[in-house]
């Protein structure tokens, strides 16, 4: 048995201290993470709050994170009155305030058998607190959502080119094409309609076509390939302001611009999702390749039926970033987007902003319907984002 007054040796003692220290740091890690987390996530709490407010409640002094509004009642005369807790004749009273003169108020008494009766109380500051309850507003965001409204179809095109077809003796004349588009005249479901098909268009052909290119980085041996590779590479270095100019006049000579091939085509290659894609594929095992190719598989049916499954977490992680990239992108569609039926979400919440200056309510309500998705999104595919930025630093 052991002496429970037997005194601790230095070494238990010092792990003691050690496991006593540790457990502190430990409390102050987790609460500044806490304190961090809550700071960040205020804004986006506060935007919800707003989007549920009345419209004269967003600008009102002090600032309410809850939205309240005043309980008012119907007097005699069918007057809606705003409700006041005031003393009255020594005990607290619930009353509708009528009028106010210099250091008096006329109410009505609304509670008690007395309800009805009007009333002079002495006006002083204090006397009168305002009765108020918490009522949400969701139907701002049905109002929202139809708040705008699209003058043409949705998907409408011309195509102004012209070609003539010489056969047999004859020549036929084909082109140019028009289209009025589907009647669509709800702007927000456009808005959403196009953000979807280009973030779905652009994260299909940026994973396309980074796999395409880390497989020859990664797999193919040919002349010049790391010097090429590292050229591809400083890509990344170069800011994207600095493009854009020559990818919209070229876009501009082939009348592209205002086009959903203008919003996809240009922003589908990635250096990015190369290089992510590359550090991966090296991880994997020759021999699995060296099995298939004796199995018949050339190099592309090496990509399609070893790399790529084994892949799924890196295809995963690059397809999450574009899509979020995407969908959260305004300054490119900004540029060569016109129409507003072409619009993307961003670019229409910009529109919305400039429609409805003053309706904070309903621009919060917007914010937050174009936010949803990208939340979703990134609570699904969260585990995705750690796995990127292990991925980023692996070592072929």
């Amino acid at each position: 048995m052991t002496d429970p007054y037997a005194q601790p040796t230095p070494a238990a003692a010092s792990r003691r201290r050690f496991l006593r220290r540790r457990a502190w740091l430990h409390a102050f890690a987790y609460a500044g993470l806490a304190f961090v987390g809550v700071t960040m996530a205020l804004p986006l709490l506060w935007m919800i709050a707003t989007s549920l407010k009345a419209s004269g409640a967003t600008v009102t002094y002090p600032p309410e994170f809850i939205p309240r509004e005043p309980v008012t009642w119907t007097s005699p005369n069918g007057e809606q009155l705003p409700l006041y807790t005031a003393t009255v004749e020594g005990r607290a009273r619930t009353v509708a305030l009528m009028d106010t003169r210099p250091g008096q108020a006329e109410v009505f008494l609304t509670d008690g058998p007395e309800a009805g009766r009007r009333a002079l109380i002495p006006l002083t500051e204090g006397t009168l607190i305002p009765v108020t309850h918490v009522r949400l507003h969701p139907e701002n965001y049905a109002r929202a959502w139809t708040a705008m409204q699209l003058q043409r179809g949705w998907l409408n095109f011309n195509f102004d080119y012209q070609f003539r077809v010489s056969l047999a003796g004859h020549t036929w004349v084909v082109g140019p094409w028009s289209w009025a588009g589907l009647p669509l005249r709800n702007a927000f479901l456009v808005f959403y309609l196009n953000t979807l098909l280009v973030s779905l268009a652009v994260t299909l052909g940026t994973i396309l076509t980074s796999a395409l290119a880390a497989f020859a980085f990664a797999r193919l041996d040919f002349p010049g390939r790391n010097g090429l590779f590292l050229t591809y590479l400083a890509t990344l270095m170069i800011p994207y302001v600095v493009t854009m100019i020559p990818i919209f006049m070229l876009l501009t000579a082939l009348k592209l611009v205002d086009t959903y091939f203008a919003l996809i085509v240009p922003v589908m290659f990635s250096a990015y999702g190369t290089f992510l894609l590359r550090q991966f594929f090296l991880a994997i095992p020759h021999d699995l390749e060296d099995a298939a190719r004796l199995d018949g598989c050339g190099h592309l049916g090496v990509l399609r039926h070893v790399i790529l499954p084994l892949s799924k977490p890196a295809l995963a992680t690059l397809g999450t970033f574009t899509f979020l990239g995407t969908w959260n992108s305004f300054m490119w569609p900004l540029i060569v987007i016109n129409s507003t039926e072409k619009a993307p979400l961003m670019l229409g919440l910009y529109s919305f902003m400039g429609e409805n200056v003053a309706q904070w309510n309903l621009l919060m309500a917007a914010s937050v319907m174009v936010m949803a998705p990208v939340v979703i999104v990134f609570v699904v595919g969260q585990k995705y984002f750690i796995e990127g930025i292990v991925l980023s630093g692996m070592k072929g």
